[in-house]
């Protein structure tokens, strides 16, 4: 049993510990500011894009870096999630995104606001926030489609403007969102040139189509022609076809083997007349 004195030092002694082990700590968290904050990166374009959020009050609906409102999706990882295509289109013009659905408004940002806001969406996302917010956990494809939630998709088969951004109105194999037709036979209706000339400009093809015109390189629209053009009912990448029954005299597949090439059903005969996928 220790001694009043004894009980003493050691009360000090431990007390003396703990809060040197405190400041140390506490200054090595200093150090690492730095590296954790991205603030060598920060730009003049990307102070813009801070400004502009603080005067809209886009917290006062979003929240970012844990800090806003819950009416609207959460915004730290937006520019890995999505993308700067989808980014700009969706701040450009939100009701032609999802019509009859959102909510947000439009604020007529110009050009150099959209890509401030851009690049601010992109310097938040680099920054070290310790795995916050945690990543969803996502399928092959996307979850199932349900009207008012949102389409998320991580496939490497397909361009990375069409999981970011095709996907957020149109479905494929099922999944995906539903403002606009399902993409699965649309190949079967379109050529590559009507494709190409389709995304350049929808509504000149279309007047009055719910499709906006959405800001794409030509890279991009050459890249989503020649992915559409291939969508021609059952395939690898629309969906996986299902398994056939073994001829007789033959094992059965294991179970999880996917369907060959030779045994996918036929495609569907082409649609007439011809339909833009906007409609």
């Amino acid at each position: 049993m220790l001694s009043v004195q004894q009980a003493k030092w050691f009360f000090l002694g431990g007390t003396a510990v703990t809060f040197t082990i405190f400041l140390l700590l506490t200054a090595h968290t200093f150090t690492r500011i730095p590296a954790l904050s991205n603030e060598d990166r920060m730009t003049a374009q990307v102070v813009l894009g801070k400004r502009l959020w603080d005067e809209k009050n886009c917290m006062g609906c979003h929240t970012i870096l844990g800090e806003g409102g819950y009416y609207a999706p959460e915004l730290t990882k937006v520019y890995e999630r999505r993308g700067p295509t989808f980014i700009r289109a969706m701040l450009k013009d939100p009701q032609a995104m999802y019509p009859g659905e959102r909510r947000m408004v439009e604020y007529r940002f110009t050009d150099e606001e959209l890509d401030a806001l851009v690049a601010y969406f992109e310097w938040v996302g680099h920054i070290d926030t310790n795995g916050f917010p945690p990543k969803p956990t996502l399928l092959t494809v996307a979850m199932p489609s349900q009207r008012g939630q949102p389409a998320l998709v991580e496939r490497l088969d397909r361009p990375q403007v069409f999981n970011q951004l095709c996907i957020a109105c149109h479905s494929l194999g099922g999944q995906g969102g539903q403002v606009g037709p399902a993409l699965d036979t649309v190949g079967e209706r379109m050529t590559r040139q009507e494709f190409i000339t389709w995304l350049e400009n929808p509504q000149k093809v279309r007047p009055g189509t719910a499709m906006p015109d959405l800001p794409l390189s030509d890279a991009q629209i050459a890249e989503l022609a020649a992915f559409l053009v291939q969508l021609q009912g059952p395939s690898p990448v629309a969906r996986a076809s299902p398994v056939p029954a073994p001829d007789a005299g033959q094992p059965p597949a294991p179970e999880g083997t996917p369907a060959g090439p030779d045994n996918a059903p036929p495609p569907a005969a082409p649609a007439n007349p011809p339909a833009a996928p906007g409609e």
